[in-house]
């Protein structure tokens, strides 16, 4: 599985994104999809999941209320919208693919390239 992710910027406090990750190569129905991030000095850490044929969800504490995570079939494409962003929301955020329904990034093998969000105070 390839994936492409898109879509961060620099936005103010309280403002919205909305990351998406295109899917290619094969078939995704068994996958579960997550978005991770990265931030300067820090592990990367879990944000969301979904999976891919079910659409059941799961979020990291410090986002739920925030960010929705969702998939678009016909497009091959994760989204996640992020909404009321603060500046601990700043950094490089990844989509993987994985077989496994986990917030353990090691279990996740195929990653996107990141794409920077970063929020000003």
């Amino acid at each position: 599985v390839q994936l492409q992710a898109s879509g961060g910027g620099l936005v103010q406090a309280r403002d919205s994104l909305r990351l998406s990750c295109v899917a290619s190569g094969r078939t995704f129905s068994s996958y579960f999809m997550g978005w991770f991030r990265q931030a300067p000095g820090k592990e990367r850490e879990f944000v969301a999941l979904i999976s891919w044929s079910a659409g059941t969800t799961n979020y990291a504490d410090s986002v739920k209320g925030r960010f929705t995570i969702s998939r678009d079939g016909a497009k091959n494409t994760v989204y996640l919208q992020m909404n009321s962003l603060k500046p601990e929301d700043t950094a490089v955020y990844y989509c993987a693919a994985g077989n496994y329904g986990s917030r353990n990034p090691a279990l996740f093998n195929s990653w996107g390239q990141g794409t920077l969000v970063t929020v000003s105070s």
